[in-house]
């Protein structure tokens, strides 16, 4: 697949060998140039197949292949990671997060993050410990999209902000990443966010229930992406 940037053969993590596997013999082909986004229940390993495609945990078997090389410190530097809890250390002031983003990311822009913050409202020169949570996530989310990355992995980026603000982030996502790179979104708000994604993974029980583009659920289905996934695993939970 000439178009492929990322590519899962047979991963599996297994935390407890006397339980079923977080994430289980799964196999898929990301292409470039994509919003997908990674959908399912609490439980589905949707967070457990993010962190071994940032080389946060080990896969016990399988592999993933981002830009062709194998996870680790080559594809770091592809790779713009948003966690779903808070990384910034509370002594910090924004600024300080911002040199230090510019001096470990290469293709940081610096002047790309600071007109995201002025559009925000945030000062650049206060401490990380002054900030309510939203806004916490909110700059994190900044230092994210301020790289010029292959692959952006956001998991909830806007579970923790305010309405108001999400439009306002979703927009952030569409018009500052490369077209050539892939955006994939973990989140619970899908009302919220389907309208940038091109195309849905849907996970259940550590495996891929789903992979298709938003436009066939819509018209195979005649359904929202929020619709149908509502549809699909309150069928599958009375099962």
């Amino acid at each position: 697949m000439e178009n492929c940037l990322v590519e899962i053969n047979g991963l599996t993590k297994i935390y407890d060998v006397n339980k079923n596997p977080a994430v289980g013999n799964i196999s898929i082909k990301l292409p470039r140039g994509r919003i997908i986004g990674l959908l399912g229940p609490n439980g589905s390993g949707k967070t457990t197949l993010i962190k071994m495609m940032n080389g946060i945990l080990t896969p016990t078997s399988g592999s993933i292949r981002i830009c062709g090389a194998p996870v680790g410190i080559e594809t770091k530097a592809h790779v713009a990671y948003l966690p779903d809890r808070t990384y910034l250390s509370d002594g910090q002031r924004i600024c300080e997060v911002l040199d230090f983003f510019e001096d470990f990311y290469s293709d940081f822009d610096k002047k790309r993050a600071y007109m995201m913050l002025e559009n925000l409202g945030i000062e650049p020169d206060v401490k990380i410990q002054t900030l309510s949570k939203g806004t916490k996530e909110k700059v994190q989310l900044i230092m994210v999209m301020s790289r010029r990355a292959k692959l952006y992995i956001l998991d909830e980026p806007i579970a923790g902000v305010d309405p108001a603000a999400r439009d306002y982030i979703l927009r952030t996502i569409i018009n500052n990443y490369n077209p050539e790179a892939t955006v994939l979104i973990s989140t619970h708000l899908i009302s919220d966010i389907e309208q940038v994604l091109d195309e849905v993974i849907f996970m259940r029980g550590g495996r891929i229930v789903m992979y298709t583009s938003v436009d066939n659920i819509r018209e195979k289905y005649g359904k929202s992406v929020d619709a149908y996934f509502r549809e699909v695993f309150a069928c599958q939970a009375g099962l």
